[in-house]
């Protein structure tokens, strides 16, 4: 059956032709983002919702939706969506965050030009039959140094402009490396330097806990005198009143904001002040942006829905189209790794370590992890996805790492799972061959090569003759056929451990006479998905 996608917001025709095209059946009613009560009545019915910035899709929307797997946001802000309340339900928040760089880098170049000259106060003094030269005294952009507080994907291209523009370049961002700040041709230093250093100041920086007002009155009186300050970013980055202030006193020569702490903005303290140019949050308003988002996120949504790709999601790694296939056998590698433990832990689990060995070290181990998390907690929460597991475990306090290490064995690549609870650790590595199919290479230290089946019986014991002819005859008598037959022991006498694949699931009565052997300690049942 064909994934089914509501596009609830305004899409070009294109974008809605790309779902047809790619496989998914597509409903296209770009008013019903408006309509929260109809939205709420059928978004039950679908596997993905296609919104731009109409549609709120709350966490109520989200109760509601059922089968739901994906929103895409065609559009780099994602306010209007509850990320939490998505994630929880193992919902991929994906938005198209390049299809509008270009256009909000070119926003704020122009809101730079305005601030510079005036350019607005100028059109409405000439228009209203004024002709006030003298008033309008500006400044050169040339030779001016310019910080950049974010040198991401569209602080890049501010940068690249602003170099074409002959201005100096000071940029702060924590991720920006040495290398890559000299390749740009900009000088990397602290936040206060550049404030220190800066003509004009321009963010490019998302809206968090350490972004909130960073710049604000303690920052604003590290400036230098006569800076402009350019926002196309996020509101709340500056503190409104703050700047007022400073433009007020004098300090700051002007501002120009694209963006406010409250949208739609109806007022604030920048309105009505001198040299200040404010616009409708227009970073992202032009033809060709709108067309870029809406094709990317009919893309990246119909990539997801049917070939299991996931690009620029908020919520979750990112697996190409390219890497899908070759991870998907280790994905579901790690789940059966997860879930084996989960499934024969009974304590709670306080610590997790994850090692991946040889050629897994160099896979995109995000998305391993959260495959192995949703395989450990499966027992205990049905309804968990790579999505939601990496959330609830943070939620639990449990401890997780990981490790990678170059080719240590005979296998080409490995994952192993270590967990330990208050009473016991307990390990399994598991490896994939040729066949594309996940193999069990060692529990408990203890090294064997199982298949892995849909149902299987894990069997702890202690090493003592008779113990093979002891179960395959119980399970016979219980008419339990076995596939296939794995054992292992550390030494003689010491811990032993059998792995049954059987052809069916194993009822409690035939647990009960398995464990009535004296050396056996453990015996259970496992269930896998491996389809």
């Amino acid at each position: 059956m064909a994934p089914r996608v509501l596009v609830s917001d305004e899409l070009s025709e294109t974008a809605v032709q790309i779902f047809r095209d790619r496989g998914v059946e597509v409903d296209f009613q770009p008013q019903l983002g408006k309509d929260k009560d109809k939205l709420l009545e059928i978004i039950g019915n679908y596997d993905g919702l296609a919104i731009r910035s109409a549609t709120k899709v709350t966490e109520k929307i989200i109760e509601a939706a059922k089968n739901l797997k994906v929103v895409g946001r065609a559009g780099i802000g994602v306010d209007n969506v509850d990320i939490p309340a998505a994630s929880r339900r193992g919902i991929i928040v994906m938005n198209t965050p390049f299809g509008n760089s270009i256009t909000t880098a070119e926003h704020a170049i122009a809101l730079m030009f305005a601030v510079a000259r005036q350019l607005p106060s100028a059109d409405a003094s000439t228009q209203a039959g004024k002709w006030e030269k003298s008033k309008f005294m500006g400044v050169e952009i040339t030779g001016k140094t310019l910080g950049v507080i974010g040198a991401g994907n569209i602080g890049s291209i501010v940068i690249a402009r602003a170099i074409g523009l002959k201005m100096h370049i000071v940029a702060y961002d924590p991720f920006l490396s040495k290398e890559r700040a000299e390749e740009m041709g900009v000088v990397k230093v602290e936040l206060d330097e550049l404030f220190a250093r800066a003509d004009f100041i321009t963010l490019h920086v998302p809206l968090t806990d350490k972004t909130r007002n960073i710049i604000d009155a303690d920052a604003l009186a590290k400036t230098k005198p006569g800076v402009r300050i350019i926002n196309c970013a996020r509101g709340g980055l500056v503190d409104e009143a703050a700047l007022a202030a400073a433009i007020k006193s004098g300090h700051v020569a002007g501002a120009a904001f694209d963006v406010f702490e409250v949208e739609p903005a109806k007022e604030s303290p920048l309105f009505g002040l001198p040299n200040v140019v404010c616009t409708p949050h227009l970073g992202a308003s032009t033809t060709e942006a709108q067309e870029n988002v809406a094709l990317q996120v009919a893309e990246q949504m119909s990539d997801y829905l049917v070939k299991g790709a996931v690009s620029n999601a908020i919520n979750m790694p990112s697996i190409t189209a390219e890497e899908a296939p070759i991870l998907k056998p280790f994905i579901k590698l790690a789940d059966v790794l997860g879930a084996f433990v989960g499934q024969v832990t009974e304590d709670p689990i306080k610590e997790i370590e994850i090692l991946y060995d040889g050629v897994t070290a160099g896979m995109n181990t995000k998305a391993l992890t959260s495959a192995l998390l949703a395989g450990l907690i499966r027992n205990q929460v049905a309804d968990v996805n790579m999505v939601s597991a990496p959330i609830m475990i943070k939620e639990k306090g449990i401890v997780l790492a990981e490790v990678k290490r170059d080719k240590t064995g005979v296998y080409d690549g490995y994952i192993k799972l270590t967990v330990t609870t208050d009473s016991m650790t307990r390990s399994i590595a598991g490896t994939v061959f040729s066949d594309g199919k996940p193999r069990f290479i060692q529990i408990k230290g203890i090294n064997l090569d199982a298949d892995v089946g849909s149902h299987m019986v894990y069997i702890a014991n202690t090493d003592v003759p008779g113990m093979i002819g002891f179960i395959g005859t119980t399970l016979g008598a219980a008419n339990v056929n076995i596939a296939n037959f794995q054992l292992g022991r550390d030494k003689q006498g010491g811990d032993a451990i059998a792995l049954l694949y059987v052809d069916g699931p194993i009822n409690d009565e035939v647990l009960t006479k398995l464990t009535a052997n004296q050396a056996i300690r453990q015996a259970k049942p496992l269930v896998f998905n491996v389809d």
